[in-house]
């Protein structure tokens, strides 16, 4: 019996469990998917917003302001990336200039610090490969990026460190509810009891929530798709640079990238799929078409790899962050869109501190540190060589792109927040994530996971259960 079930292991799940285990409680995250953070966390603009965006009074803007604060908290904490970029909101031309005043009186009112306007000779300054038609820029310099996914993969390892669980393959079907606790019961006829739940199961929160009641909210699935560049591109752009937003988000960014890459995007297109991952030629020319408006001197044929990602949007206007009415202990964190990341480790905190109104102590040994070993090609030349010595692993080249190594691929197996598959390595050590995307070593990546399970490599998967990455042996000996 769990005091707490988190649904959803994305970088709000992650974060809330992690400030659970804070608690003298017994705590479970679980996960539908073969990995922490698959959908919305890992597919998105990586953006620690300023808070100039949310309207005024929103939870949004509460949650934004203070949430980007708290990551300079979790930066040393958990040894996340930090990029502190700052960003500029571009205008071009006097009507555009009287929409960028209006959003600097709305980031003056959400309080966001070291906000200005600036001119477009200034913006220019900053980052020189911006449109000369640009002629005002709003400055928010406490804007950051970072790799969403590390941060959940982080906040949950230092959860497992202070006693919570994970599970992961773990698809709820449905929820009974008795007289003292709940009873989740998972795709494979399997459940588990908890006396509490917290729904925070991004695009499929309104599912979660309708197993045991009609939600105030609707899901509406939003996605964007987006380019990346290959790190030759670093330095190109020093900013995040936004065009002005409009209803349907913040535009197509600009986004330097903490490994060097930078990201062009996003679209932004109601889908009625939850899991609408494809690209699209007319979201690419609509992606082009825009950045015109940014800069003129981008560089596609830097463009290593795309990706989409859907968005939680919803029916209600802000963040639903509420108990249920009519079962207690059932809480819903859902429509967790953007700045979700942003204001992730504030609904956290907000969540377990405030809503959840836990009766259990705090634990005196809690430790807030996640300690990660630094990428080996970072490290002093000497301190390799004696790696090296005492483990020739640390000399085995596995990713050139990424200088990643042997040794390096084995950690992110086997660690208490591991995984097996070619996309879970890449989330953790990097191998596959440069130039050739995988070409050259993802074959060497398959047979290092293969060896480490002691598993066929015929069952190794690219990412989710059953998407294994070889079939079946076709060069053979054997005469038909």
């Amino acid at each position: 019996m769990y005091d707490y079930v988190v649904i959803g292991s994305g970088i709000i799940g992650s974060l809330i469990t992690r400030e659970l285990s804070k608690y003298a409680v017994k705590v479970l995250v679980i996960d539908k998917e073969n990995d922490i953070a698959s959908h919305q966390t890992t597919a998105n603009s990586a953006i620690i917003h300023s808070g100039h965006d949310p309207k005024v009074g929103s939870l949004k803007a509460k949650f934004c302001v203070l949430g980007n604060k708290l990551y300079d908290d979790l930066e040393k904490e958990l040894n996340i990336p930090l990029l502190r970029t700052g960003a500029l909101v571009v205008a071009n031309g006097k009507k555009e200039e009287t929409a960028l005043d209006e959003l600097y009186q709305r980031a003056l009112k959400n309080e966001v610090p070291e906000v200005s306007i600036i001119s477009g000779e200034e913006a220019r300054t900053l980052d020189p490969l911006l449109s000369k038609d640009i002629t005002k820029a709003l400055s928010l310099p406490t804007t950051k990026v970072t790799y969403p996914w590390e941060v959940a993969i982080s906040a949950i390892g230092n959860a497992i460190k202070n006693g919570a669980s994970f599970k992961r393959n773990a698809h709820v079907i449905s929820i009974e509810k008795n007289s003292t606790h709940y009873v989740l019961h998972l795709k494979d006829g399997s459940t588990i009891a908890s006396k509490n739940i917290i729904n925070a199961a991004g695009v499929n929160s309104d599912v979660i929530a309708s197993y045991l009641e009609e939600p105030e909210f609707k899901i509406t699935p939003r996605k964007g798709e987006y380019y990346v560049l290959d790190r030759k591109a670093v330095g190109l752009f020093h900013q995040v640079i936004y065009p002005l937003p409009t209803d349907a988000g913040k535009g197509v960014l600009i986004v330097p990238q903490v490994h060097g890459n930078v990201l062009l995007g996003p679209t932004s297109t109601l889908v009625e799929d939850k899991e609408c991952y494809s690209n699209t030629k007319e979201g690419f020319s609509y992606i082009k078409q825009h950045l015109k408006r940014l800069s003129k001197e981008i560089p596609f044929d830097m463009i290593i790899r795309t990706f989409a990602g859907v968005r939680a949007t919803s029916t209600y206007e802000d963040f639903y962050i509420k108990e249920s009415k009519l079962h207690k202990g059932f809480y819903h964190v859902a429509g967790i869109d953007s700045p979700g990341l942003t204001a992730a480790p504030a609904i956290a905190n907000y969540v377990v501190h405030e809503l959840l109104n836990i009766q259990a102590p705090l634990k005196t040994a809690f430790d807030p540190i996640f300690q990660k070993p630094k990428p080996f090609h970072s490290l002093p030349f000497e301190t390799q060589q004696k790696l090296v010595r005492e483990n020739p692993k640390y000399g085995n080249l596995i990713c050139k792109c990424e200088k990643i190594t042997e040794q390096e691929i084995i950690d992110a197996i086997h660690g208490p927040t591991g995984n097996d598959t070619i996309k879970g390595i890449k989330k953790r050590a990097r191998a596959g994530a440069g130039l050739c995307q995988g070409g050259y070593c993802e074959g060497l990546v398959l047979k290092i996971i293969a060896r480490e399970t002691n598993k066929p490599l015929t069952e190794i998967n690219y990412y989710a259960s059953d998407t294994p990455i070889l079939v079946k042996e076709t060069k053979t000996n054997e005469k038909n």
